[in-house]
């Protein structure tokens, strides 16, 4: 691993947004910063680009999905490289992240007329007379806000789904991952030239481009990224009763049984800890072991862990830390851990190496501490042991955060994961649930709320319709009406009283 300079705060505020390499701090791009004006032009735009799209009925968005899904295909050199160069991350992990991406558009596109289409609900006895059907209708424009630690897959967990289901979106990517935002959405019309512009459209800034959009007008909002950041926009979006989907922040807990696969859990959950430098919402940040397995699991995921190296090399396990702020709340994290009695088996505060940062492993630390209660975002993880089953539950149930959780465990991973608070869990395997386009995602309480993926996510991006049609009239029936007989409410009288009043 060669060390690389770390690229500085991004403070001010220039008319030109500088996209920065995070290894080198070399500038790969330069683009231009919309502000409230352009962001209500976008949204302007993407509200007569929705009516086209909205018409194009599910099998039109279904072909120009796929296309899209194509596009990105054939030019996932191109991409990769591009998320090395902004991202940090191995071009073979990019990759990766390129794969459930498709995954997640072939699904939608594939889906969303089985899960969006009219269904017929029963209108009861009293409304025997009536067709009821729910009709799911697109929002319109959704504005996505999206992360950079995977500048694709988490916002087209919102925008494929989004798109499948008939709205136009307006994209704000990170300013850390600006480049590919672009790259991403543009793929969208170069695979669909014969499609309006601002079907899926781009706009660039820092937080004030994200406010503007949370402001606009648009339909509903879908964020990722921190907690705080995540009631700063529910708080603005109130003001108009914007609906919002908040992705936010995660301290995920791993909960390893006495019956566990001891070698399986430890490999799985170094790749959790330390892949894409720990800056996974859903990765593993805190262990709970149970006593009688304790040491023997831990000198495992010791070993994994002291194997692998950051740098910017083929050989490199993963690459740099994307944002430059986020180093030193890890060296924060670390230093309170030591300070309050934890002990680091692996690394320490040695382990900071300039805009690469190699495993830290720490035992014996205080639950109330930061590395434990704090999000840490990097490649870092506690590892604690516990006297029971119940007790690792009830530790890992003890945070404010509760995104997603593991469990390793042969014969009680399901009733484990059942007793755990969180939004999703993967039994034996680590991040399961995200590759499974089937599977909605998301957390609870400080985590966020609302769902992507799936069936839920999709109707995310929707607004229900109820429609009552009367098929005939019942003579003497007509409840709804002043006109309606005395004889008529003794008769209903009796049935509910049939119907209802015999259960005691």
């Amino acid at each position: 691993m060669t060390s690389a300079p770390v690229a500085p705060p991004r403070t001010s505020r220039p008319a030109i947004l500088e996209s920065i390499d995070p290894a080198t701090g070399a500038v790969i791009a330069e683009w231009p910063i919309h502000d409230s004006e352009g962001v209500a032009a976008a949204v302007s735009r993407a509200r007569v680009a929705a009516s086209v799209w909205r018409e194009l009925d599910f099998e039109g968005r279904k072909r120009a999905l796929l296309r899209w899904a194509s596009y990105l295909s054939n030019h996932a050199d191109e991409l990769c490289e591009l998320v090395l160069r902004e991202n940090g991350k191995p071009a073979e992990d990019a990759y990766l992240e390129l794969v459930l991406v498709l995954e997640h558009i072939d699904w939608a596109a594939k889906n969303a007329k089985k899960t969006l289409s009219p269904k017929k609900v029963s209108p009861g006895l009293f409304m025997a007379n009536c067709e009821a059907v729910i009709e799911q209708r697109p929002l319109g424009v959704v504005g996505v806000i999206g992360p950079w630690n995977y500048p694709v897959y988490t916002p087209n967990g919102s925008i494929a789904y989004a798109l499948a289901a008939g709205n136009a979106i307006v994209f704000k990517p990170s300013e850390y991952t600006v480049s590919i935002g672009h790259f991403y959405a543009d793929a969208f019309a170069e695979a669909n030239p014969e499609l309006p512009l601002g079907i899926l459209s781009v706009v660039n800034g820092y937080g004030e481009t994200g406010a503007a959009l949370v402001t606009s007008g648009v339909d509903k909002i879908a964020f990722t990224g921190s907690t705080a950041t995540g009631k700063r926009i529910m708080a603005a979006a109130a003001a108009n009763l914007t609906p919002v989907l908040l992705e936010c922040g995660g301290k995920d807990a791993a909960i390893v049984a006495d019956d566990a696969d001891l070698t399986a859990a430890a490999d799985a959950i170094a790749w959790s800890v330390a892949s894409n430098s720990g800056q996974t919402c859903a990765g593993t940040e805190r262990i709970y072991v149970v006593e009688s397995v304790y040491d023997a699991f831990v000198e495992k995921l010791a070993k994994n862990l002291r194997n692998i190296k950051p740098g910017s090399d083929a050989k490199a396990a993963y690459g740099p830390m994307t944002m430059p702020s986020q180093i030193e709340v890890v060296r924060r994290h670390i230093a309170d851990a030591l300070d309050k009695g934890g002990r680091a088996i692996v690394g320490g505060l040695d382990s900071i190496k300039g805009s690469y940062i190699e495993p830290v492993v720490l035992v014996d630390v205080p639950e109330d501490s930061l590395a434990v209660a704090e999000e840490t975002f990097g490649p870092t993880v506690t590892v604690r042991s516990c006297k029971s089953i119940d007790e690792a539950i009830e530790l890992a149930n003890d945070s404010a955060y509760a995104l997603a959780s593991t469990v390793y465990s042969r014969k009680n991973g399901m009733e484990i994961a059942r007793k755990l608070r969180v939004g999703a869990t993967s039994v034996n395997s680590v991040l399961a649930f995200g590759a499974i386009s089937t599977l909605p995602f998301g957390g609870v309480g400080e985590s966020g709320i609302g769902r992507i993926h799936g069936e839920e996510g999709m109707r995310e991006f929707t607004r229900s319709h109820s429609i009552a049609r009367q098929r005939f009239a019942i003579p003497g029936m007509e409840l709804l009406s002043f006109s309606r007989k005395a004889s008529t409410v003794s008769m209903i009288r009796k049935i509910i009283g049939f119907r209802h009043g015999r259960h005691t």
